[in-house]
C-alpha cells in the first residue's frame, strides 16, 4: 500500500470509476473548507489504496471521509484553543488590572480588559505589549497555557474523543482492506 506518490500512473488509478460515482456522496464541507484540498486528499487516498472492487471503493470513500473529519477536528480544536487563549489573557489581565480599583469603576475596567484581550488577538503590537505586561506580573506562556487547558478541558475532551473515534474507525477500515486483499487458501 505504499507506492510512490505523484506519478502519472498513481493518479490514473486514483479516479473513481463512473459506474461507482453514485457510491460517493458529494463532500459536506463547512464554510472556509476547501473543495480543492478535499479533492486532493481524496485523490491521494484513492491512489494509495488503489481499490479494485466496489467494496474496496466503498472502504476508500469512507477512508477519505474519516481522514477529512480528522483534519477538520484538528483545525477546530486549534481554533477552540485560540478562543480560550483570548479568555485566559482577559482573565490574567483581570487579576492585574482590577487589583485595588474602586468598585464603581470596575465595569469600565472590565470592558477595557475585554478590548485589550481582543487587541491581543488581532494586533501584533498590542500582543507584544500585553504579553510583556503579563510577564512582568509572572504570567508567562506556561501560566497562560495552563489557564487555556483548564478552561477548555471539557470541550477539548470532546474533540479528543471525536479524533480518537475517527482514527480508530480509519484503522479498522485499513485492517478490513488488508484482510480483503490477503490471498485465501483452499477451503
Amino acid at each position: 500500500m505504499n507506492a510512490p506518490f505523484g506519478t502519472a500512473q498513481t493518479f490514473k488509478l486514483a479516479t473513481l470509476p463512473a459506474e461507482l460515482e453514485a457510491l460517493s456522496p458529494p463532500p459536506l464541507l463547512l464554510p472556509g473548507e476547501s473543495l480543492e484540498k478535499y479533492q486532493l486528499m481524496r485523490q491521494a487516498i484513492f491512489a494509495e489504496l488503489a481499490p479494485q472492487s466496489a467494496i474496496e471503493w466503498l472502504l476508500a470513500i469512507d477512508m477519505v471521509e474519516l481522514s477529512w473529519e480528522i483534519q477538520r477536528y484538528r483545525v477546530l480544536r486549534h481554533k477552540l484553543l485560540e478562543h480560550y487563549r483570548e479568555n485566559a489573557i482577559a482573565q490574567s489581565l483581570h487579576h492585574i488590572d482590577l487589583a485595588g480599583i474602586p468598585p464603581e469603576i470596575e465595569p469600565v475596567a472590565v470592558n477595557h480588559i475585554r478590548r485589550n484581550a481582543l487587541n491581543w488577538r488581532v494586533n501584533p503590537t498590542a500582543r507584544r505589549e500585553i504579553e510583556a505586561r503579563l510577564a512582568a506580573y509572572g504570567y508567562d506562556s506556561n501560566a497562560i497555557n495552563t489557564q487555556v487547558y483548564l478552561q477548555a478541558r471539557d470541550v477539548f475532551l470532546v474533540f479528543e474523543a471525536l479524533l480518537n473515534s475517527a482514527q480508530s474507525r480509519r484503522l479498522s477500515l485499513l485492517r478490513e482492506l488488508k484482510i480483503r486483499r490477503q490471498p485465501r487458501g483452499p477451503c
